[in-house]
């Protein structure tokens, strides 16, 4: 479990330079809260939503550009291989409309100017729909659906690094007990050199305390490399040398809640993020749906107008900019025009437009399905949190009792078999029992802490008030 935890922290990362540190700068003091805030501030998974959070809420701050007409400006000088007498004729008509009846056209290509014509262009345009005021407020809804989502990824990074730093915790303690247990094996075997130099013990005595002991060193080893490892990466992750030393600050004690399903869904079920992003993207497809729908059934009003100047002047192309403004060496035609559209195909049933009409409504039928399955799924999951909450307290309680029993029956043991009453076989046994009391204690804890952060999660609230967090 602990490892399934190492690898969800996978997705975090931490700066270096603002954990507690000792003097000799190699040991470094993080706590949960401290662990918490790195990750807001740091989580690469985080910045990326943060991105995705700024196109969605850029996209809604803008969606209101649909009403800017499109303008273009453009010029054109186009040289001509033949002369034509159309363009002849053409040259004569606008030299007249211009008023330039003291010139006369050329009627051939004098020189390479003469190949040449210049003419200037300026057009707008600009379509109208209702079905834009729909487009706008579903862009909207979409970021409204971009904040939720943002929300739930703070929310599980949140939860990943809280489940990791309890896990450690565990995996630490366990070590805890583990080299008590060494401890205890290694004075046994050095009580037992003494017993057996002072002839009051035999030779084999000496020798089940010498391999009891070095039977538990590898154990011990082994939980020490892993811890070892496990908080190696902890460090790489925070973005920290490689071989800076980490002391965890903080204990496995959880705040107990007295915990009813039917009260917390109906005081909390509201508040689940995955609900609430369900009916917000159930929200953008209805505004979808309504914008084309209105797109089919209305008809757009399409808005143009177009100016193009021609230069007519007998200088000759190349010297259009000087006789900018003269009225009489440019022609000037222009346009506008209104235009009322109804698309007739796209109210025809087995029209595409009719059809994606159509998936808009499948799609909203199959996210209401989705949203009272979630809804039934949330009622499971309180009540397998609240259940496990229960189980755990009354676990604990009986755990915590039972550690009591297994150390006094431990402690007896131990002062009979230093008086030679009791097999070491049978301290072992005692001892057995007792760590394995402790760490039936310390999971259950866990188990506790895990569960009611689950069931937070579910109904994303707060149950306890927890300075520490």
């Amino acid at each position: 479990m602990i490892k399934k935890y190492v690898v969800a922290f996978a997705l975090l990362l931490f700066p270096l330079g603002i954990f507690a540190k000792d003097e000799d700068e190699e040991t470094v003091t993080l706590s949960l809260e401290q662990a918490l805030d790195y990750a807001l501030q740091n989580s690469r998974t985080l910045k990326s939503n943060d991105i995705d959070l700024a196109l969605k809420e850029r996209a809604a701050k803008y969606s209101w550009n649909v009403f800017l007409p499109t303008v273009t400006v453009a010029g054109t000088m186009s040289r001509a291989t033949e002369y034509s007498p159309s363009s002849a004729a053409m040259a004569q008509m606008m030299a007249a409309m211009a008023g330039t009846t003291g010139t006369t056209p050329k009627t051939d290509f004098d020189g390479e100017e003469d190949h040449w014509t210049t003419v200037g262009s300026i057009s707008a345009s600009l379509n109208l729909s209702l079905a834009y005021i729909w487009q706008i407020r579903a862009k909207k809804a979409d970021f409204e659906v971009g904040k939720i989502t943002w929300e739930q990824s703070q929310k599980e990074t949140l939860l990943n690094v809280k489940k990791l730093f309890y896990g450690l915790l565990l995996q630490q303690e366990s070590l805890k007990i583990q080299k008590a247990t060494l401890e205890n094996a290694r004075q046994r075997m050095v009580q037992a050199q003494t017993n057996y130099r002072n002839g009051t013990i035999p030779e084999l005595s000496l020798l089940q305390t010498q391999v009891n002991y070095q039977n538990t060193r590898p154990d011990v080893e082994q939980q020490e490399q892993a811890l070892g490892q496990s908080l190696d990466t902890f460090a790489f992750l925070l973005g920290m040398p490689v071989g800076t030393k980490i002391v965890l600050d903080g204990s496995i004690e959880p705040k107990y809640i007295e915990a009813d399903v039917i009260s917390l869904i109906e005081t909390y079920g509201a508040n689940d993020l995955n609900l609430r992003s369900l009916q917000s993207n159930l929200d953008v497809l209805n505004l979808n749906l309504k914008a084309l729908d209105i797109a089919t059934w209305t008809p757009a009003l399409s808005i143009s107008y177009g100016w193009q100047p021609a230069y007519i002047g007998n200088e000759g192309a190349w010297h259009f900019w000087g006789d900018i403004g003269s009225d009489d060496k440019w022609y000037d035609s222009g346009s506008l025009s209104l235009t009322l559209a109804w698309n007739i195909t796209n109210m025809l049933p087995w029209s595409s437009n009719r059809q994606q009409a159509k998936d808009l409504k499948a799609n909203i039928a199959k996210l209401e399905l989705t949203m009272e399955t979630l809804r039934e799924n949330q009622k499971m999951e309180v009540r397998k949190a609240v259940d496990t909450l229960n189980q755990a307290k009354q676990q604990i309680d009986a755990m915590g009792r039972n550690v009591t029993l297994a150390q006094r029956a431990y402690d007896a043991t131990y002062r009979s078999y230093r008086n030679g009453m009791t097999e070491l076989l049978d301290l072992r046994d005692a001892e057995e029992s007792l760590n394995k009391a402790k760490l039936g204690l310390l999971n259950q804890k866990f188990n506790y802490i895990s569960a009611l952060m689950d069931l937070e999660n579910t109904l994303n609230t707060t149950l306890v008030d927890d300075e520490s967090e």
